[in-house]
């Protein structure tokens, strides 16, 4: 039985990361690749570091292995918001040329008069 959940999860994982390589490589613009090595990377490395806790079964191992989930778990998102945040100020190009909504400058606007309808 401990094989069997030893062999899935890490198939598991590496699965994921498979599946967020193919992103990097086939997905258009930096915000899309960023996306997709923060959700499947990280939960392709969590996967893979229960299965090798569940493989060594060991209670010294235990703190080492959840150790390094927390921190796989903080970093790689933070870093990829990062990347985004850099690739929105440099301007970069973006796929479809899709506007960005910018929430800041929603914010600092008036609000219609109430005699005015919205504009449609």
């Amino acid at each position: 039985m401990k094989d069997i959940l030893t062999a899935t999860l890490v198939l598991s994982g590496a699965f994921l990361m498979l599946t967020a390589a193919i992103g990097i490589v086939r997905l258009p613009d930096v915000l899309c690749r960023s996306h997709a090595v923060a959700k499947a990377l990280t939960l392709g490395i969590v996967l893979m570091f229960f299965g090798v806790w569940a493989h060594l079964g060991e209670r010294e191992t235990a703190f080492k292995i959840l150790l390094a989930i927390l921190f796989q778990l903080a970093t790689i998102p933070v870093a990829s918001q990062l990347l985004n945040l850099l690739a929105w100020q440099k301007g970069l190009p973006r796929w479809g040329a899709l506007p960005i909504d910018d929430h800041r400058a929603t914010a600092n606007r008036s609000p219609l008069p109430a005699s005015e309808p919205p504009a449609s």
